[in-house]
C-alpha cells in the first residue's frame, strides 16, 4: 500500500517549505495573460438555477462555528432550497469588484491569492426540488449542473467501506481542487493549499449546514470517487466528502458507474505540470473501500495535555448573553480577509479567549475521535489588554494559554509571515503546528492531508469568530523552519501547517 510508505509525504513537505534562500532562489514570474478562469465551466449541461435572495437562519455565528455535528432525532431531509444556502455560504460569490481590467468575484470562504480552485459536487437522491443525480456547484451562475442522473450514494458508501455516516444521508457533499486554478500563482506548494482552502471552506460549510449533521470523511478510494465526479485525474483531486441530512432509507446498491468525457472551458492558454503535485495526492490514496475502513479505524483518540509546566493564563471567553449575536449569514456576507492592521489597537483577552474558545471545540471528522485533534496551537501575542506580549502554547483540554516567553515580537514575526507587514501589525498570530513524523506513522500519506484541512478548519473558524466580533482576520504563509525554531524546544520536531493573523483593520489606509 502506497499510502504506508511515508516518505512521500515528508519528501513534498520538505521540498516546499520556504526559506528566505528558497525565495531568493525563485525565478518565478506571474504571467497575467496566462492567469486560468477561477471556474470550472462545463460547456453542453443543462443549467439548474438556484434561488437567489433566500430567507437568513438567525443563528448567531458565534454558536454555528463551534457546532460539532451533535446527532438530531428523525429524518432530516434538506429540500433544494436548504441546500442553496449552504452552498452560497460555504463557496458562493458574496462580493464583487470592478476594476478597469475586468472584474472579481470574491467567494464566501478564504482562499490563497483568490484562486478559488476547489469545486463542490452534489450527490443526493430525489430530493424536493431536485431529481436524484451528481451534480456541480457552479459559483459563476449559482446553479447546478447534472453530470450523472440516478442515486449514486451507494458507489460512496463502498469507496468507503461502508461509513455508516455516508449511510444514512441523503446528501453526500464532495470536494476537490483543480491543481492549475492554484499552481500558477503557487507551483507545488499548492498541494498544501488544497487543504488550507478546502478547510477554509468546510469551516463555513460545517457551519452553515449544522443542522444537517455535516461531517468531513476523508478514509474513501480516490479512483471510485474521482470517477463518479468525472474528474481528470491528472489535473484534479478529491478531497473530502460530506455527508448531510438524515434518511431512513440506506442508499440502493451501487449502479454502474461509466466513464464520462465532459467539455469544460479551458482554463488558460497553456497549464504548467507540476509533477511533485500529483506524486503526493498518488502517494497519498486509497485503493478499496477495504483499506478505506482500516484507514478510518485509526481515528486519532483525544490526547492528554502533555505534562511539564503548570502556569498557565485560563481563558476568559465573554458569557453566552454578552457575545455578539450577528448571524452567520451576515458575518459570512461580509467576511473579507483584513489587508492591513491597526498596530496601535488592541484586542481584549476576552475577544481573542472567545475566538480560540468557539474555534477549537472540535471537528467532526472521520480521522478524529471527539475531543481529538491532529494540530498544537501556537500562539504570538502583541497586543492584548490583560496579557503580556510574547509567545504562547494553547492547551487545548484546559482552554488555557502557557507562556513561553514574554516580549515584544512584532519585527520577528514579520519575518516568520514572509517578511510582510501583516503579522508584525496584527494583534495576534495564530499558528498550528503538527508533529507529522507520528501522525504520518499511524495514517500514512493521507495524514498529511487530513492535518492540513484541520488547520485550515482552524484558520477559518478563527476568520468567522474574528468578524463575527467585529474585527478582522487574514490567512498568511511562513517561514517553515524558523516558525519551529521560533517555538522551540516547545515546538521541536513539528511542522507549521497553517497561520492566522488577528486584529483591528486600518481602515484609513484600507480607504
Amino acid at each position: 500500500m502506497r499510502n504506508q510508505e511515508i516518505r512521500a509525504a515528508l519528501e513534498y513537505h520538505e521540498a516546499t517549505k520556504h526559506s528566505e534562500r528558497s525565495l531568493r532562489a525563485n525565478r518565478h514570474v506571474l504571467d497575467f495573460s496566462n492567469q486560468p478562469l477561477p471556474f470550472k465551466i462545463y460547456r453542453d449541461l443543462e443549467v439548474i438555477p438556484l434561488a437567489w435572495g433566500l430567507p437568513e437562519r438567525e443563528t448567531p455565528a458565534l454558536e454555528a462555528i463551534s457546532a460539532i455535528g451533535s446527532p438530531h432525532s428523525g429524518e432530516r431531509m434538506p429540500d433544494l432550497s436548504v441546500l442553496a444556502r449552504v452552498l452560497l455560504l460555504s463557496a458562493g460569490i458574496t462580493k464583487r469588484k470592478r476594476y478597469p481590467g475586468g472584474e472579481i468575484f470574491f467567494r464566501a470562504y478564504p482562499n490563497t491569492g483568490a484562486l478559488y480552485h476547489v469545486d463542490l459536487y452534489l450527490i443526493t437522491c430525489d430530493l424536493q426540488g431536485l431529481a436524484a443525480g451528481v451534480y456541480h456547484f457552479s459559483p459563476h451562475d449559482f446553479a447546478l449542473r447534472r453530470l450523472r442522473s440516478g442515486d449514486f450514494r451507494g458507489v460512496l458508501l463502498e469507496a468507503s467501506g461502508g461509513n455508516p455516516d455516508l449511510s444514512r444521508a441523503p446528501v453526500i457533499l464532495a470536494s476537490a481542487s483543480t491543481y492549475w486554478r492554484n499552481a500558477w500563482k503557487y507551483q507545488a506548494r499548492s498541494y498544501r493549499h488544497c487543504y488550507w482552502d478546502g478547510g477554509t471552506l468546510h469551516a463555513n460549510l460545517l457551519a452553515a449546514a449544522e443542522a444537517l449533521e455535516p461531517r468531513i470523511v476523508m478514509g474513501f478510494a480516490d479512483a471510485i470517487v474521482e470517477t463518479l465526479l468525472a474528474l481528470d485525474s491528472r489535473r484534479e483531486g478529491a478531497l473530502t466528502l460530506v455527508p448531510l441530512g438524515r434518511c431512513a432509507k440506506p442508499p440502493p446498491s451501487a449502479p454502474p458507474v461509466p466513464m464520462l468525457r465532459l467539455e469544460t472551458e479551458p482554463l488558460s492558454s497553456v497549464e504548467v505540470d507540476y509533477p511533485a503535485i500529483q506524486a503526493v495526492h498518488e502517494a497519498s490514496k486509497l485503493a478499496t473501500g477495504e483499506e478505506a475502513c482500516s484507514w478510518r479505524a485509526q481515528a486519532m483518540p483525544a490526547q492528554p495535555e502533555p505534562t511539564g509546566r503548570t502556569e498557565t493564563v485560563p481563558l476568559r471567553p465573554a458569557a453566552s448573553a454578552e457575545l455578539p449575536s450577528a448571524s452567520l449569514d451576515r458575518v459570512i456576507q461580509r467576511r473579507g480577509s483584513t489587508r492591513a492592521f491597526d498596530p496601535t489597537r488592541s484586542l481584549r483577552f476576552d475577544e481573542l479567549s472567545t475566538a480560540l474558545d468557539r474555534a477549537t471545540r472540535g471537528l467532526a471528522a472521520d480521522f478524529l475521535a471527539p475531543g481529538a485533534s491532529l494540530l498544537d496551537l501556537y500562539v504570538v501575542v502583541h497586543a492584548v489588554e490583560g496579557l503580556p506580549p510574547g509567545a504562547y502554547f494553547y492547551r487545548r483540554r484546559e482552554r488555557a494559554l502557557e507562556p513561553l516567553r514574554e516580549g515584544s515580537f512584532r519585527e520577528t514575526a514579520g519575518r516568520l509571515g514572509l517578511f510582510q507587514e501583516l503579522p508584525a501589525e496584527a494583534a495576534v498570530n495564530v499558528y498550528s503546528l503538527a508533529a507529522l513524523t507520528p501522525l504520518l506513522e499511524r495514517f500514512g500519506n493521507r495524514g498529511y492531508r487530513a492535518a492540513q484541512l484541520e488547520g485550515g478548519v482552524t484558520g477559518g473558524r478563527l476568520y468567522l469568530a474574528a468578524y463575527a466580533q467585529g474585527f478582522g482576520a487574514t490567512g498568511l504563509t511562513f517561514l517553515d523552519d524558523e516558525v519551529t525554531d521560533f517555538f522551540s524546544p516547545h515546538a521541536a520536531d513539528k511542522s507549521v501547517l497553517f497561520l492566522t493573523a488577528l486584529g483591528h483593520a486600518d481602515r484609513a489606509r484600507l480607504s
